[in-house]
């Protein structure tokens, strides 16, 4: 018979790492399930929304990721760190959608939604994050909103390697295994999607 760790304290549960407490959570320990949600809904909800451009949309999706979570815990092994598993479940979901939307609709709709209220902390978050130094000269509303129209730009492949390290932080070998693509590609995919923001940021400035 298996043993369940007891409960961590709150002090605990932020400390632990989320492979931990994913682990914690497959054992029934449900707290560990709302530390994990605060720690990476934000950033996996941002992704979907900078792919898929509607709000509600990226809330469905995002509900949907956090069940998958749950469905699998019962079957969950520490292969990955914990944000690789979630980014990946996020980047299957996002493809699904995106493929039987591209079924009934054009895609020439902004993939940031046209919805700048969030413009300049996600510029900050990826200031911090991603180590793109032009990141960092970006001020403003209006400069961060250029930003979201840079990465709109973005061939679809591009941007989702760019997103998934800059959300999910996501080293070239992580991105190409969620990818499925071999690592030579994801890293051209990366550079592209760099010099391309760049060059474009650059000419806003």
């Amino acid at each position: 018979m298996a043993i369940i760790a007891p409960m961590p304290g709150q002090a605990d549960a932020d400390e632990a790492s989320d492979e931990a407490m994913m682990l914690r959570y497959a054992a029934g320990d449900v707290v560990a399930f709302d530390v994990l949600y605060t720690r990476h809904a934000t950033r996996a909800w941002r992704y979907l929304l900078r792919h898929v451009g509607d709000r509600a949309v990226a809330d469905d999706l995002l509900q949907d990721v956090w069940f998958a979570v749950a469905r699998q815990a019962p079957r969950y092994q520490v292969t990955a760190r914990f944000r690789t598993w979630l980014f990946t479940l996020a980047h299957n979901r996002m493809v699904d959608h995106l493929r039987t939307r591209r079924q009934h609709q054009s895609l020439d709709a902004p993939a940031y939604g046209g919805d700048d209220a969030d413009a300049p902390a996600l510029a900050a978050s990826w200031a911090a994050d991603s180590g793109f130094g032009p990141l960092r000269q970006l001020q403003g509303r209006e400069q961060a909103v250029a930003l979201l129209d840079a990465i709109a730009q973005l061939p679809d492949e591009q941007r989702d390697a760019f997103l998934l390290q800059a959300e999910a932080g996501m080293s070239v070998q992580e991105i190409a295994a969620t990818t499925k693509v071999a690592f030579e590609t994801a890293k051209s995919r990366l550079r592209y999607a760099r010099q391309t923001l760049r060059r474009l940021l650059q000419e806003y400035a």
